[in-house]
């Protein structure tokens, strides 16, 4: 209830008309602690919904840590508000780990170019109107998301500490992510029936060599870049056979939770 709080008394401060160009229109449904349908209305990029959970112990004089996740199908605005949540668990287990964290769960429009400008507006407008810790902003994709994340990867890879990528495909530009060094972990099922696994393989090892032109060690590289690719084995502990629609038992993978959150930008 205190971040509904929270969320509303932001509404009323900024009137509107916060920021000179945005303005926030509050959601007030519930769901485990987020909040649902919060629209940024912003000048350039129109409206752009999402869910957001702000933890009880937000206090605006104390910097706190950043994560927005980007859904797959089923995820999108258009096919129910929050929707977001109820077919995904990353923000959630993200919480776990991280119950002080901000975290925001997009519902955009598609997984091209329209929802990766939407995606760095939004990150823009939370940094600006929460107190932020700039060094502590995370990126997560999953599956249609992933595309998405990675477009915003090519776009402004400054913004963000790290990026989690799951059961996707990379569609955005490598060579900018590679100038940034912008720790990243790739994570995707063996036999994904929707994607397979050889983009992304090909994916890592493109931006590994990029890394290796640039004059890094192989031990510095795997400090910032992970590819982690599940068995049969995983997804069947599950109960999951097809390994794209289990792709939600990957955010269960404590170790590389730990691995993503823990990333410092700039470090």
């Amino acid at each position: 209830m205190k971040q509904l709080i929270w969320c509303l008394l932001l509404f009323m401060l900024i009137g509107g008309t916060a920021y000179a160009e945005n303005s926030l229109s509050s959601g007030t449904q519930l769901d485990r602690g987020f909040i649902l349908d919060n629209v940024l209305h912003h000048q350039e990029r129109g409206d752009i919904h999402f869910s957001l959970y702000v933890p009880d112990s937000y206090d605006p004089n104390q910097p706190v840590p950043l994560y927005i996740a980007l859904p797959g199908w089923e995820g999108l605005y258009f096919q129910g508000v929050g929707y977001d949540l109820k077919w995904e668990t990353l923000p959630f287990e993200a919480r776990k780990l991280y119950p002080n964290m901000i975290i925001a769960s997009a519902q955009l429009n598609d997984w091209g170019m329209t929802s990766a400008l939407d995606t760095i507006a939004l990150t823009e407008y939370l940094i600006e109107a929460y107190s932020i810790d700039t060094n502590h902003v995370y990126l997560s994709g999953l599956s249609g998301g992933g595309e998405t994340g990675s477009l915003v990867m090519g776009l402004r890879p400054d913004l963000y500490a790290a990026y989690l990528m799951v059961a996707s495909q990379w569609d955005g530009d490598l060579t900018a992510l590679a100038a940034a060094k912008v720790p990243v972990c790739m994570t995707i099922g063996e036999d994904d029936s929707y994607y397979g696994s050889i983009s992304l393989k090909t994916a890592y090892q493109t931006l590994y060599e990029l890394y290796r032109e640039q004059g890094l060690t192989d031990q510095a590289i795997d400090e910032i870049l992970i590819l982690n690719v599940k068995q049969a084995e995983w997804f069947e502990s599950y109960g999951y056979t097809d390994q794209h629609m289990g792709a939600v038992s990957l955010s269960y993978d404590e170790q590389m939770l730990l691995w993503v959150f823990s990333k410092v930008k700039g470090e």
